[in-house]
């Protein structure tokens, strides 16, 4: 596996190596020891699916209290995974970066606690999984609007053509819910 450097300090962004033959492929795309060599040592208590259609917007998410990390994949179809900074004391708050995540590549994107988490779908399907290092609580989960102007994230897609969940189409923006967190 190999590290590929990202903008922002925190997120990890891995590349496996793939070996294609006529049956299809394999890749290792996790392994205790190469992880922690880049620095990703807490365990993983929780692993999530999701599948999501063309156009389909999901984020930004986040938990509270001690907060949580994510090692996100793309298992099958496209997408433009996107991590924010809501470290208050770093000079990168509120900014984002951008991944493309896909099934042929199967790069996997470490997102740490202090990172929002969202992606857009750019295939036809997608499915993402994703490991995380706290059990999900609706108590502690929160998010703001993937739409946020102030955060400006550059989505592939117009605003109405984003297909949001009711709870991100109405979500408050960044600066209305930074003051209820402050992660190292």
């Amino acid at each position: 596996m190999e590290l590929i450097p990202t903008r922002l300090d925190g997120p990890l962004l891995i590349e496996p190596r793939v070996f294609p033959d006529s049956r299809g492929f394999f890749a290792e795309t996790f392994r205790s020891n190469v992880f922690a060599d880049f620095g990703i040592t807490e365990p993983m208590v929780q692993q999530n699916h999701s599948r999501s259609s063309y156009g389909a917007v999901r984020g930004m998410h986040f938990q509270i209290g001690e907060g949580v990390s994510k090692i996100i994949s793309c298992v099958r179809g496209e997408i433009l995974d996107v991590l924010v900074d809501i470290r208050r004391s770093s000079p990168s708050f509120g900014q984002w970066e951008a991944f493309p995540l896909d099934d042929e590549a199967l790069r996997i994107l470490y997102a740490p606690i202090g990172f929002a988490h969202g992606f857009c779908v750019l295939s036809e399907v997608a499915d993402v999984t994703y490991q995380q290092s706290a059990y999900y609580s609706a108590d502690v989960e929160r998010g703001f609007s993937p739409s946020d102007a102030k955060v400006a994230i550059d989505w592939p897609f117009p605003a109405d053509e984003r297909l949001l969940s009711e709870r991100d189409l109405n979500a408050p923006t960044l600066a209305d819910v930074a003051d209820s967190f402050d992660f190292a």
